[in-house]
């Protein structure tokens, strides 16, 4: 069974009386879908609901995410510096394809990385459309504020398109995927589930929910585990994954993102995985405590997302660390133009947080994909790292 997390583990702020009302509401939401379902439902629906329930879960209703006032920060909102290389690392793979081609970004957060991507662009000379794809109604809105100097160049999609060339971009989306959270004991293959014990949530060791999960637990459990053992294995980023391949008819997918290749992220002394939730800027292991209030993420198994990605017909062009990538698209030379003393150190501090091992640096992945491209890969350069998958 999955650990027992002690409250005492993390000192969270308390909610106050709307988010705790709202909190209680998605608490019953979740306490109707278990009693539906017999008793219990498997974590994967737990964490969707949590997220992303109609009007209730985290990324559907209208509390606050990112930034100081919520409760995480992505890179794009650490320095404009994050994006403006991005940009410089796109730039090529438009060049490369057909006029009308366009940028989508998948979960944009506060819509700071388009803007800033956009306005890097422009300096280059190029005008490309910009697509995003939202679910959640209060980050849409901060996006189309964010973006209102670039409105004529930016829309916003229910759905990934149909046929589609261009660039796709996901910074921290996958990681937000709703997983499977899995159990190896006693020679089983087992599956987390979520049941209620009086009025809290519970785990529960019971079946896989998934025909799909048991030759993955297999394959896993062949290199040798240490029992028990519980991680995750995220089924609907891999489909993500195939849907992509289906849409996009030419160009490039850009993914970044916490997370290991195969044989790092199933470690033996990974036992317990890799769920972490976040509430106002502290990190934790419980996702029974505040549902609706807080995010929930599981790293990405990027091993398993470039086999899906060559199911899906993309070629692995790229797999690296966020630091090597900035670094290889040109950090070095963006962040040299600046001559303000006060705007140089805050750009450093941007710089040690995006790049530094004991920061983002090495934990973030960037994995590029490529169909029918052929363009510069200057991000890849400095590291590849493909051998790990």
């Amino acid at each position: 069974m999955p650990p027992s997390v002690s409250l005492l583990d993390c000192e969270l702020p308390a909610p106050d009386p709307d988010a705790r009302a709202h909190g209680e509401r998605v608490a019953a939401h979740l306490a109707e879908a278990i009693e539906a379902a017999g008793g219990a439902i498997p974590f994967r629906q737990f964490m969707e609901l949590s997220l992303y329930a109609p009007g209730l879960g985290y990324y559907s209703a209208g509390s606050r995410k990112l930034g100081a006032e919520g409760d995480f920060v992505t890179a794009p909102e650490i320095s404009p510096l994050f994006s403006r290389t991005l940009a410089r690392a796109v730039a090529p793979w438009l060049s490369a394809l057909p006029e009308d081609a366009g940028l989508l970004e998948v979960g944009a957060g506060s819509g700071r990385m388009a803007a800033d991507l956009l306005a890097e662009l422009a300096r280059q000379g190029m005008a490309p459309g910009y697509a995003i794809l939202e679910r959640s109604a209060e980050l849409r809105a901060r996006q189309q504020a964010t973006l209102a100097e670039q409105a004529d160049r930016v829309c916003w999609l229910e759905d990934l398109p149909a046929d589609f060339t261009g660039v796709v971009l996901a910074n921290e989306l996958l990681d937000a995927l709703p997983a499977h959270r899995v159990i190896w004991q006693d020679g089983e293959h087992r599956e987390a589930w979520v049941a209620r014990e009086g009025e809290a949530f519970a785990w529960r060791s019971g079946p896989l929910s998934d025909p799909r999960l048991a030759p993955r637990m297999a394959a896993i459990a062949a290199a040798g585990l240490p029992e028990p053992y519980v991680s995750e294995i995220n089924l609907t980023a891999e489909d993500w994954i195939a849907t992509l391949g289906a849409r996009l008819r030419r160009g490039a997918v850009l993914l970044l993102d916490y997370g290991y290749g195969r044989r790092e992220y199933y470690h033996p002394e990974r036992r317990e995985g890799t769920l972490a939730c976040h509430y106002r800027h502290r990190r934790h292991a419980d996702p029974f405590r505040f549902p609706g209030l807080q995010d929930i993420t599981c790293h990405v198994d990027f091993t398993a997302i470039a086999d899906a990605a060559l199911a899906a017909g993309f070629r692995v062009a790229g797999y690296t660390t966020q630091a090597h990538f900035l670094l290889g698209s040109g950090l070095p030379e963006l962040a040299g133009v600046v001559d303000d003393p006060r705007e140089q150190l805050a750009m450093a501090n941007g710089i040690r947080r995006l790049t530094l091992p004991q920061e983002m640096g090495e934990t973030v992945k960037v994995m590029l994909l490529t169909k029918e491209l052929d363009a510069p890969r200057p991000g890849f350069g400095l590291r590849d790292l493909r051998y790990l998958l």
